[in-house]
């Protein structure tokens, strides 16, 4: 018997990412050793302090549902976080804390988007923005970027792209997949567009917020340059990256008090609260020693020049400098032209897990074809190992 299911669902795609770490285990099951540099999962180990929190959690037996929207510890965390870091002011009623940065930003489409709004999602993008999009009734818009502008888009492309029916403004930096940050003046040009159209709200993906290693570069947001978009922005962030808690899944957002509300509401009737135990950690990991990223970010920084090297020596191949998150786009296109046996930036990352054991992610999820997406999450051997296997795989 054939089992209809919601016509929805014929619209999404699954996580380009996550399947092709999940092939990729699957390989690694059977034996075969596979360098992994799809997945963008920090190879360090959760901060000491951070687990103890988290121990301390348990034995105190701190196991038990919490509000729907994060415990007052973690969101007064957060709120100090803010301050801090970002020099914004939030109430706690502006907060909320979700199982992850990817929750938060599932609920902030879902509060936002009526049928038919558009979203604006400059592209190279993570691949989930346009699947969330269509999954809260959305409709997708793209603009386009490549290499020679540094992945980033324009004034100019942003004001040609809002129509209408626009209705929400993605933004991500440092992004995945680029590492690209876009500076403080690249930001006030895109705020003088956004201030011409108020009913636009801006949603500011900003989990790789900390993990920036390259020399001049520094974090800023749109509220953190135009004081006035404030009012109509939404930051999501988390302690995934940063702290190296993937697995935790503590995500947070902060905004205006209505879309915070709603977010809440939507929470409250999928997941309800995030992990009891996880929000004691998360707290440590807010609030406690900083130091960890700095160590991370150092590492981040020579795989990053090791990998933008190796990776422009080879036949075919040219990448760009990263500034931050711990990604590379290399263009694949030269090499793809002259073996027109592969095809497509999808076989070719095919072939190269199953004929080199090699995972890579495929640029056509991310928005941009005859590219693929590199993690550098690995240790400098892996690397190294992976990419003797690359240029093997392209020389012969």
């Amino acid at each position: 018997m054939s089992i209809a299911t919601a016509e929805r669902l014929k619209k999404l795609q699954p996580s380009a990412t996550l399947a092709m770490d999940a092939k990729a285990k699957a390989l690694k099951a059977s034996g075969v050793d596979v360098l992994s540099l799809s997945v963008g999962e920090p190879d360090f180990d959760t901060p000491d302090h951070i687990k103890e929190a988290a121990i301390s959690a348990i034995r105190n037996g701190f196991t038990k549902y919490t509000a729907v929207d994060g415990i007052p510890a973690l969101k007064q965390a957060i709120q100090e976080k803010f301050q801090r870091d970002n020099a914004l002011n939030y109430t706690l009623g502006e907060i909320i804390v979700s199982c992850g940065a990817k929750q938060a930003v599932a609920n902030a489409l879902a509060a936002l988007l009526n049928p038919g709004d558009e979203v604006i999602i400059p592209a190279p993008y993570w691949v989930s923005y346009p699947d969330m999009t269509l999954l809260a009734e959305g409709t997708p818009r793209f603009i386009y970027t490549d290499q020679q502008q540094n992945f980033k888009i324009s004034a100019a492309q942003l004001k040609a792209a809002i129509t209408p029916k626009t209705r929400v403004l993605i933004l991500n930096s440092p992004s995945n997949p680029t590492g690209m940050i876009y500076t403080r003046q690249e930001l006030s040009a895109l705020a003088e567009v956004l201030l011409e159209h108020p009913e636009i709200i801006i949603l500011s993906d900003d989990i790789y917020e900390h993990l920036i290693w390259s020399d001049g570069e520094s974090f800023a947001n749109l509220p953190m340059v135009c004081e006035d978009l404030k009012a109509r922005t939404v930051l999501i962030n988390g302690a995934s990256k940063s702290y190296a808690m993937t697995g935790w899944r503590i995500g947070y957002a902060a905004g205006p008090s209505e879309i915070i509300q709603q977010m809440k509401t939507i929470q409250s009737q999928t997941t309800s609260n995030p992990n009891s135990i996880a929000q004691m950690a998360a707290v440590a990991a807010i609030s406690g020693p900083q130091d960890s990223i700095a160590v991370m970010n150092k590492a981040f920084r020579e795989r990053h020049d090791y990998l933008v090297a190796a990776l422009n020596r080879l036949p075919g191949v040219h990448c760009i400098k990263a500034q931050g998150a711990f990604y590379l786009l290399p263009d694949f296109s030269a090499w793809l032209k002259d073996h027109p046996q592969i095809g497509s930036d999808l076989n070719l990352a095919d072939a190269l897990l199953s004929q080199a054991a090699v995972a890579t992610i495929a640029g056509t999820p991310f928005g941009i074809a005859d590219h693929l997406r590199l993690s550098f999450v690995s240790s400098m051997e892996t690397l190294k190992k992976a990419m003797e296997r690359l240029e093997q795989f392209l020389k012969t």
